[in-house]
């Protein structure tokens, strides 16, 4: 990269210090949504949208909660005129949406965009022209005075054509490469613009600030907005209007400082999907304050659902790692994330705290309508006692002694680097099974009889072992201690019995409960079993006996 020089800056600064975004923290209340998928995002797309997509599109929009849905840019082609026109004419736009079009401050494109809009009832006309150095030298060729002249020759139009038809729509002006425009120049066209208007309480204008291309660092984006919304004329009459693009990746950042910096309304799409390298993520945008705690006024809660039909629409593919929304947001591979996460859990579970605070979960995944066992932990290669035995724990009710999970999350990490694949929840149960469940060879017990005595209690045991039955008796503290004794007596084995645990199978059909059994070998490494049935005297001696084959 030796060409550097060839570059330089092309924004500029407020011509005064505009600071006092910076002395907040969070954004403290929802911006006004506008979705601008039908529209900027449509065009992003190799193939666009036919009419039936972007139909279902517009229903999903509003299913989430959108009230202001850009649907087009109607003067540009039949396809998108005949959509709108669609939306009107079969009555699918609901009372409380408005719907927004988009359209040049050109007199025959603005004509032919108020044909497509008769018969809306709530509806934002929205005008734009390019106001840029780098446009004005290069494209228009024209001076400041010009295209001043061209912004409010614009707004006149839509003036007086409103007028004409009786109707009341509000209007929307963006100067269009806001963010290569001198502050200064932008807050006069903007002003020429307000003083057609003449905007009211009750009739809004909108004053949207585009970032056309990402030129700046966010905080000089912040400073641009931060002017404009202190010098604006009518400002207790003006939404402010942020529409960030994401050339240099800074998108979300760019509106979450434009609205420290005193924008009220932000225009983005669903996923970040648009020109170039997109729009604001407006999915990581309201969840990055829901985060915050501050209710975002839009519905996310069936995320897989809302991913799926994006898709299906678009031909777009979400990615597995896109905040909140991809598959593999809130999976966990690794084990101290999972360990920290199942801990998390339990404390929740257990101490009820107010607020959400588990370790590496920003914000609850059911609150997406995600699921803990198929989306948060998940078992691989990288995974530890925690994470398998958390699955195990919730979807199958066992809930393993802490050195037991140790075993078999090196078990199921063996397994998993042995086939390089992940292990599904049903994987790690029957493994859990085949490795640490009931087993009978080389040793089995086939009866035993038990006596209480004074000192304790006497057993008669007779078992199996390679082919060979014998029947021992033995004493013991109790019933698992004396089988115990019986089978080292009878077989000569060196083993000390450290561990026993047992619960009931709660998410088992019937009445059966679970017992653990872990023995320490002479050279002090444990061996475990588990034994499951209706006695729980009958599952603990499964479960040494399992220990012991697995010694």
């Amino acid at each position: 990269m030796k060409n550097s020089s060839k570059y330089k800056r092309q924004y500029f600064l407020p011509p005064v210090e505009c600071m006092d975004w910076a002395k907040k923290d969070y954004v403290e209340k929802a911006p006004v949504w506008c979705s601008v998928d039908l529209r900027d995002g449509n065009q992003a797309l190799v193939i666009p949208m036919n009419l039936e997509q972007k139909i279902e599109f517009f229903k999903l929009l509003v299913k989430i909660g959108f009230k202001e849905i850009e649907v087009g840019f109607p003067a540009a082609s039949e396809t998108e005129y005949t959509f709108l026109r669609t939306l009107i004419e079969e009555n699918l736009i609901p009372d409380d949406v408005t719907i927004q079009v988009l359209t040049q401050a050109r007199e025959h494109i603005i004509k032919k965009t108020f044909e497509a809009v008769k018969g809306a009832k709530n509806v934002i006309v929205h005008v734009y022209n390019s106001t840029s150095l780098s446009q004005r030298e290069q494209v228009f060729r024209k001076s400041k005075e010009e295209i001043l002249q061209i912004a409010v020759e614009g707004a006149k139009l839509l003036k007086e054509l409103t007028e004409e038809a009786g109707e009341s729509y509000r209007f929307e002006y963006s100067p269009e490469s806001f963010t290569g425009t001198e502050p200064e120049y932008a807050l006069e066209v903007c002003n020429a613009v307000l003083e057609v208007w003449k905007p009211t309480k009750e009739r809004k204008a909108i004053i949207n600030l585009p970032v056309t291309v990402q030129h700046s660092m966010p905080h000089v984006y912040a400073s641009q907005v931060e002017y404009m919304c202190k010098n604006l004329k009518y400002r207790e009459n003006v939404v402010v209007s942020l529409h960030p693009h994401n050339d240099r990746g800074c998108g979300v950042a760019d509106s979450e400082m434009g609205l420290l910096a005193g924008a009220d309304r932000i225009e983005g799409t669903l996923f970040g999907n648009g020109e170039r390298t997109g729009n604001v993520d407006i999915v990581t945008l309201a969840l990055n304050m829901y985060s915050q705690g501050v209710e975002p006024n839009l519905d996310f809660t069936h995320m897989t659902d809302i991913c799926e039909q994006y898709e299906s629409f678009t031909g777009m593919k979400i990615n597995e790692r896109s905040p909140y929304s991809g598959a593999l947001v809130f999976a966990a591979f690794s084990g101290s994330h999972q360990d920290a996460i199942a801990k998390g859990m339990h404390w929740l579970e257990e101490k009820k705290p107010e607020h959400w605070t588990v370790p590496y979960l920003p914000i609850d995944p059911t609150d997406l309508g995600r699921n803990y066992d198929a989306d948060v932990i998940r078992i691989n290669s990288q995974s530890g006692k925690g994470g398998v035995g958390y699955i195990l724990e919730t979807r199958f009710g066992l809930n393993l002694p802490a050195k037991m999970r140790e075993a078999m999350g090196y078990t199921a990490k063996a397994v998993s680097d042995h086939t390089q694949k992940e292990l599904l929840p049903e994987e790690i149960f029957e493994l859990f099974k085949k490795t640490f469940e009931n087993k009978v060879t080389p040793l089995s017990v086939c009866e035993v009889h038990f006596t209480q005595t004074e000192h304790g209690m006497d057993t008669e045991v007779t078992s199996s072992f390679n082919g060979k039955t014998v029947t021992t008796h033995a004493s013991g503290n109790g019933r698992l201690d004396a089988v115990s004794n019986a089978l080292k007596q009878a077989y000569d084995l060196q083993f000390e019995l450290v561990t026993y645990q047992e619960h009931a199978l709660e998410k088992s059909s019937s009445s059966r409960a679970i017992a653990y059994v872990g023995i320490q070998k002479p050279d002090k490494t444990l061996a475990w079993g588990a034994g499951i049935h209706a006695d729980i005297i009958h599952a603990s001696i499964d479960a040494l006996v399992t220990a012991i084959n697995n010694r």
